[in-house]
């Protein structure tokens, strides 16, 4: 480490000991101006900047996805490539400061004891969910532009284990950078690392504030952060608007950039209350109560419906006509007993340890939770609700309706050939 570095590290560590506390606070202050809210049930105004900042996110989602895969697959040969260059270039810069070491060797050390802790799991099982995206559809809609012999088996394996070696490296980057930070600070790592945003946008940044070239860094650091999000925009949205589309073909199909426009400028329209001096709080209403149970029933009954009422064996049967080959006695197991037992367990776990919902200090309102398990139920209902639709709608005696819906489409070629996908926009959307 050059001289430089050292008196400019010596210079900057004396401010963040006087500032680490209230980084957090500053944020908030300074660009989310939470101070001006009194919590969820006055949020106040819209703060223009933060607005025209969404505005400009979903233009180029629009432009990005209104083609279809034709254009998202080009943008995303960037934004699904450009993230791994970026984690490789700051795990370079972080591993040659000083601490460094100590960060990783506390990232590589596990504690065994915390494996008999549910949250451990439940936090683990929703953190595999979002990056991998089952129960999203996003999988099922990008999937759907495949060939019908296309090699799913490889497909599959391949893109879980760059998930599974992507988050490993991440945690290579961030504890790198932490080591070095709690180094400075002269503190043990564990009173630095701390979970949530407050790693991303606080923490994180602040280390990376005190390197020489700081400027470079942080563009680099947020350039990825830009990219990330912007893959899961596309991938959500796309297998919205591709399920839609393939429902009302004549309607929406044809006129899929009229209707990708709406669908953006109503999402936009819904999130504007994000963007209030209060949008904090609406933010983590949404990120506790928006997906996290939702997601975990809705998985296990995708994997019920499909190994238990549909058949492994029968699901096997049509794998062998797409690949030429039944997959083996370990996939399985894992798909008729293993996948849905454990994930009904982590669900019950959810419950069982729920907690009202709080930000630092603030409690929610009683109101404000039951809107947020009004959302929560809005995800789920959606299942009984379509199976009520098709018990009703369908003509025949009640028996003879639940038979049909129970029975699976004798058909598994694809009704019609889509346009081949961009393998890119799979591994982009996890």
């Amino acid at each position: 480490m050059s001289s430089f570095d050292e008196e400019f590290f010596k210079k900057k560590s004396l401010d963040m000991k006087e500032q680490e506390l209230e980084n957090s606070v500053a944020r908030r202050r300074s660009v989310l101006e939470i101070q001006r809210s009194d919590g969820i049930q006055s949020i106040g105004p819209l703060k223009w900047t933060l607005a025209f900042c969404l505005m400009a996110v979903f233009i180029l989602v629009y432009f990005s996805l209104w083609k279809g895969v034709k254009s998202s697959g080009k943008v995303v040969w960037f934004t699904a490539t450009m993230p791994y260059a970026v984690l490789f270039i700051l795990l370079c810069r972080g591993v040659t400061l000083e601490g460094s070491l100590d960060g990783i060797k506390y990232y590589l050390s596990p504690k065994w004891e915390k494996l008999l802790e549910s949250d451990v799991w439940i936090d683990a099982a929703t953190q595999i969910f979002f990056s991998l995206g089952p129960g999203f559809g996003t999988l099922l809609a990008l999937s759907s532009y495949n060939k019908f012999h296309n090699n799913c088996y490889r497909d599959a394996i391949f893109t879980s284990t760059v998930n599974c070696l992507t988050s490993f490296l991440a945690g290579f980057v961030i504890f790198s950078v932490l080591g070095y930070m709690a180094h400075m600070l002269k503190k043990d790592i564990s009173n630095v690392a701390t979970d949530g945003q407050g790693l991303v946008f606080v923490v994180y940044p602040e280390a990376v504030a005190t390197m020489s070239g700081s400027v470079f860094w942080s563009i680099l650091f947020f350039l990825m952060l830009i990219t990330l999000g912007l893959d899961s925009t596309f991938g959500g949205l796309e297998a919205m608007i591709t399920g839609l589309c393939d429902q009302f073909p004549i309607h929406l199909r044809r006129n899929r950039e009229i209707f990708v426009g709406f669908v953006v400028v109503f999402i936009y329209l819904c999130a504007l209350p994000t963007c209030t001096f209060g949008g904090y709080y609406i933010v983590n209403l949404l990120d506790s109560y928006g997906t996290a149970m939702s997601l975990l029933f809705i998985v296990f009954v995708e994997a019920a419906a499909v190994c238990w009422i549909y058949g492994a064996e029968r699901f096997s049967d049509q794998v062998k006509e797409m690949l030429g080959y039944r997959p083996g006695i370990f996939w399985r197991v894992c798909w008729k007993y293993i996948s849905p037992v454990f994930i009904l367990c982590i669900f019950i776990f959810a419950i069982v340890q729920y907690k009202d919902l709080t930000l630092n200090d603030y409690t929610y309102p009683k109101w404000a939770i039951g809107i947020g398990w009004i959302l929560t139920a809005s995800s789920l209902l959606c299942i009984p609700g379509y199976i009520t639709y098709y018990l009703v709608t369908t003509p025949g005696t009640y028996l003879e309706r639940l038979r049909r819906g129970l029975s699976p489409e004798t058909q598994t070629q694809p009704r019609q050939e889509r346009i081949p996908i961009n393998p890119s926009l799979i591994l982009g959307s996890a």
